[in-house]
This record gives C-alpha cells, sequence and structure tokens, in this order.
C-alpha cells in the first residue's frame, strides 16, 4: 500500500533535504575534518563492550574514538601503545556510598578491630592514651558491641584513660562509646534529655553508661579539636589512591561536611582529584549546601544532599522497622520498650517537606534508610517530590535499604527511586551475627533484596559504606552479590533467592552507577564516544570460578585516557 503525506510533512521533508545545499551555496563547501590523532592505543586485549568482546580501544583527548577487532592497524600514527597481552578490559568501576575522609582520617585514630573481645578493645585503647598529655583527646573504631562479649560502660573506660576525654565509634557508626572525662565535656549528666534523633542510654539509676546511639554521639563529637586543612587533604588523598588501587573510577560521597568539601576543591585545585566525585552535603550544614558552588571542581560535583531517616538494625535497634524487633534481642530493649520497631530520626512531614525543597533546588537526595518503615517513610518523600513537581529527572536514592517490604519495591519502580543497596557484608561476623539476633532468622531471608528489586524493574545501584566497612574491595562486592556468600565462598548463604548474575553485578557497577551520577552518556561503558574510564585487570572474570573474583588484580586505572593508577610491575607498557 502506497504511503500517503501530509502537505506540512512533505515540505517539512523537502526543507531538510535543502539545508545542506543552501548552506554550502552561502558559505561554500565545508571541508572534511582532519582525522583524529590517537593518544593512546590499547591494543591485543580482551575488551567487555556492549557488542561483545573487542580487541582495541583507541583513545583521544580522553575519548575512545574507535573500539574492535583491528582498530589499532587503523589508527593515525603517533599515539603511544599499550600491548595489553590479553589481559581483561572493563569500564571503570563505581561506588554509590564512601565515606573516603573518614577512612584516611581513621587511619591516624586509635584502630580497634571488630572481631575484639572487651580485654583487646580496652588493651587497644590503652596503648593509644600511652604518650598522650593529660587532656589529650583518644578518638578511635570500630568496636563491634557483639563481638565485646559484654556491655560498654564508662567505667571500663574511665579505668584506662582516667585523664583523657576518650570517643569510640562503632563499626556501624550508629552507636559511640564515651568515658566520663568525654560525657562532662559535653555536659551529659542525667538530667540531660535525649536530643532530638538520638538517644542517651542510661543505667537503672537513670545515669548515662557511656554509650550514645545516633545523634547524641554528636554532644560529644563538637568538642573534638576539628583536623587541620593539611590534614584533611592528606587523609582525603590517602583513601582516593586506595579506591584507584580497586579501580573505582567514579563515586559518591555519602556525608560530605565542609571541611570535606574544602579538601576535595584543595586535591583539585593541585591536580591530584583523579575521579569523578557527586558529594552529598550533610543536610545540617544549611550554609554548606547555600554556597555549595564554591567548592564545586571540573571532576567534583556538590549536587546531592544526605539526610538521616533512621539507624541500624542491630542490639540498639534504631533502624525503622514494620514489624517489632526479636524481644529482648539487644542489651537495651527491654529497658525501653518504646524501641520496639525501632527509631524514625526525622518526622514524616518534615522529610517531604525538604525532599521537596531539595527537587525543587534540583540536588538529588540520598536517604539513609535500613528499615522497611525508614524506607517507605522515604519513598513517600519522593513521591511527595513528584506530585510537586513532576519527574524533575533527579534520581532521589534509597540508601541501604537493608529491608523492603514487597509493595514498597513496586512503588520505587512507579516513582522512578533508586534503591542503594550495600553488599559488602555476607561474610560471617559479629554484625551480621548481631542482624540476625535482632530481627530474626524469616526477615533475614529477604535481606538486602536486590534479586527482587532488578525483578521489578527497579533501577538498583551499590555502595560500600566505606569506612563504616573495613574494605572498599568492589570486586569482593561483585563476588558475594552472585554468591551470596563470604568472599571464596565460605559460610552459610545469606538471602540465597536475593542472589543475581554476574552480567547483573557487573553492570550495576559500572553503566548503572555512572547513570546515577549523571554521567551515563560519558561514562560506564566501553564504546565509541564514550570517556575512556577503563580499568585493566589481570583476569577474565568472566571465564574463572565465581569465587575467586573478590581475589581480582587491577593492572591499571585509567580516567579520561590518562593512567591513574599502575600496579608496580604489571607488564603493561606504553611504547
Amino acid at each position: 500500500m502506497q504511503r500517503k503525506y501530509s502537505r506540512t510533512r512533505m515540505i517539512a521533508a523537502l526543507l531538510a533535504l535543502s539545508l545542506p545545499s543552501m548552506a554550502q551555496a552561502q558559505f561554500g563547501a565545508e571541508a572534511p575534518p582532519p582525522p583524529l590523532a590517537a593518544d593512546l592505543i590499547l591494543k591485543n586485549g580482551h575488551v567487555w563492550t556492549p557488542q561483545g568482546w573487542a580487541k582495541d580501544v583507541v583513545i583521544s583527548k580522553g575519548v575512545i574514538i574507535a573500539v574492535g577487532d583491528g582498530a589499532a592497524a587503523k589508527a593515525a600514527p603517533g599515539g603511544k601503545v599499550i600491548d595489553l597481552k590479553g589481559k581483561t578490559v572493563l569500564p571503570g568501576l563505581h561506588d554509590l556510598h564512601v565515606h573516603p575522609m573518614s577512612a584516611g582520617l581513621s587511619e591516624l585514630q586509635c584502630q580497634i578491630e571488630p572481631t575484639s573481645t572487651m580485654k583487646q578493645a580496652l588493651d587497644a585503647v590503652a596503648g593509644c592514651v600511652k604518650g598522650r598529655a593529660p587532656g589529650e583527646w583518644i578518638v578511635g573504631r570500630a568496636y563491634e558491641p557483639a563481638a565485646l562479649g559484654e556491655t560498654p560502660s564508662k567505667g571500663l573506660l574511665d579505668r584506662i584513660a582516667p585523664n583523657n576525654p576518650v570517643l569510640l565509634t562503632d563499626v556501624s557508626i550508629h552507636s559511640s562509646w564515651a568515658n566520663s572525662a568525654a560525657l562532662k565535656l559535653a555536659g551529659i549528666t542525667r538530667d540531660t534529655p535525649n536530643p532530638e534523633g538520638g538517644i542517651i542510654e542510661r543505667d537503672a539509676k537513670g545515669e548515662p553508661t557511656g554509650v550514645l546511639r545516633e545523634a547524641a554521639a554528636n554532644l560529644v563529637r563538637v568538642k573534638i579539636p576539628p583536623s587541620s586543612r593539611t590534614v584533611n587533604a592528606k587523609a582525603l588523598q590517602w583513601a582516593l589512591d586506595k579506591m584507584l588501587f580497586y579501580g573505582i573510577t567514579g563515586f559518591e560521597d555519602a556525608l560530605v561536611s565542609r571541611g570535606a568539601a574544602q579538601a576535595y576543591a584543595d586535591l583539585a585545585d593541585a591536580g591530584q582529584l583523579k575521579q569523578h566525585v557527586r558529594a552529598c552535603m550533610i543536610a545540617a550544614d544549611q550554609q554548606l549546601i547555600a554556597l555549595r558552588q564554591v567548592y564545586a571542581r571540573q571532576r567534583f560535583d556538590p549536587g546531592c544532599v544526605k539526610i538521616l531517616t533512621d539507624g541500624v538494625p542491630t542490639d540498639g535497634h534504631t533502624a525503622a522497622m514494620l514489624e517489632d524487633y526479636v524481644p529482648h534481642a539487644g542489651p537495651h530493649a527491654e529497658a525501653d520498650p518504646a524501641r520496639a520497631k525501632g527509631l524514625l530520626l526525622i518526622p514524616p512531614a518534615t522529610l517531604n517537606a525538604d525532599v521537596v525543597r531539595y527537587d525543587g533546588m534540583g540536588l538529588v537526595v540520598k536517604m539513609h534508610a535500613a528499615g522497611d518503615a525508614a524506607v517507605r517513610e522515604s519513598l513517600d518523600a519522593i513521591q511527595a517530590a513528584r506530585e510537586a513537581h513532576g519527574f524533575s529527572g533527579l534520581q532521589h536514592e534509597v540508601a541501604h535499604a537493608s529491608f523492603v517490604a514487597p509493595d514498597d519495591l513496586k512503588r520505587a519502580r512507579a516513582i522512578g527511586a533508586t534503591l542503594e543497596f550495600s553488599p559488602y557484608i555476607w561474610s560471617p561476623s559479629p554484625i551480621v551475627d548481631n542482624i540476625v539476633t535482632a530481627v530474626g532468622d524469616q526477615r533475614m531471608k529477604r535481606w538486602i533484596p536486590i534479586r527482587e528489586a532488578l525483578d521489578a524493574g527497579v533501577f538498583a545501584v551499590a555502595g560500600s559504606d566505606w569506612n563504616v566497612i573495613p574494605s572498599v574491595n568492589p570486586w569482593a562486592a561483585i563476588e558475594t552479590l552472585v554468591t551470596r556468600r563470604a568472599p571464596g565462598g565460605g559460610g552459610e548463604p545469606a538471602g540465597p533467592a536475593e542472589a543475581i548474575t554476574l552480567k547483573e553485578a557487573v553492570r550495576i557497577f559500572t553503566i548503572d552507577g555512572a547513570r546515577q551520577l549523571g554521567r551515563g552518556d560519558e561514562t560506564g561503558t566501553i564504546e565509541t564516544g564514550k570517556r575512556a574510564d577503563l580499568v585493566i585487570i589481570d583476569r577474565d572474570i568472566f571465564n574463572v570460578p565465581i569465587t575467586t573474583v573478590h581475589d581480582t588484580r587491577v593492572l591499571m586505572t585509567l580516567i579520561d585516557g590518562e593512567v591513574a593508577y599502575q600496579a608496580p610491575g604489571n607488564g603493561l607498557t606504553a611504547q
């Protein structure tokens, strides 16, 4: 049947055909552009592309200009050449939840292993006290309450640090442990009320025990002298180098203070910021949010705000759950029955108003929500923003999403919410055992429900939560998303029905991570026109036992076509 065209469509088609000739008549014939000169050619590799495996990648001005078998031979001469000798090349990886400066500063603090018993923890603190002047602060982490074997108290710290204020933070960073000197400096007594969003644990007589939950720890933390601008920059640089070692080319800093923002700007100005970073500014600092463009740089985007809606589903029962915690699971459960379902740290009406406001400002909102009740509250706030402004294009995030009601997975898809999961804690450990004890075996079957999320069409990304989690290794996360076991395959699987495929896991860490950072058009895949953010690794992770993926070694990390990290003795030399 002959296709019919309207008069309007015919005129439009004729104009489209005539425009090039009209331009030539007015300006003369346009000379063809010169061929792009290659700066770097990767040849003889095993390159993972959307179209399948390829051998060569040609890069010019930080951009991939050709991919495919034989592309290296066709490239204009003059650029440097690296013979990959069959090594595997993947897109750069993305971590959507890290705390780099905290990780760097922690290296300078008193170190407590999460597996420490009470004696081991106290011995570590005593070692840190030695040589310190009276009145000097002792700050450290990361004890795990379940591993200690007994309940922390200020008296235990007083015996080893009678003349120094001490504040220790647990592995989750949602509970802290202070001695009497620290409580005194903070003005915390039996008459001090719980601050909004926080709990001062008390003994049977009403005296503070030294354990501080959530915002209560800030009463002490604000008394600790801040680190210097120089120290902040050095600490941040250490953490960024650690992430380059693992092939992380882009990430989201999940809780940025003014000091951290300044450190990023300082590194960028010195030409030392390699990764592309989006900063989630702490919501409590409205001045930082207002002046965020002061710190913005080419690779540092302060375009996100972080809000805490609940805590963690451990012995402290601070994650907000739809159903009660297991009765008397934690040492404080019986003493505070009001926490049977945990805590919402911000009233729903307030959260709704805040997310609507930030959405209107063009800022992504990242909401910490570990419990399913907090996830629901966060989705309510995103829905309020959608109703107020329509779909703005901003992918607001629900971070951690350890427990999510099935109906809320469907709703997340409908309102365009991103669920950010933390697949770094499968290993049998005190903190995982703590969660099991707090919520029970039945709920743990759906812990971190990423399989269900993907099946529901939810946009899902992954974040390590380093240095809450001791390692930022994304290869361990990729492996354990598939196995739901400890790296290497040990231990019992955690919620095996929520396992995903290896290709899905790699996609989450590459193109989906790039898209969440607003850079999906620039990076995340290896194809012509994308930025050359690449990792060269020592194995084809698709063709080795899955339980060995966590041992993947990055030989080289490239960002915008430049070598940002190179493993010593990797055998890859540019000629």
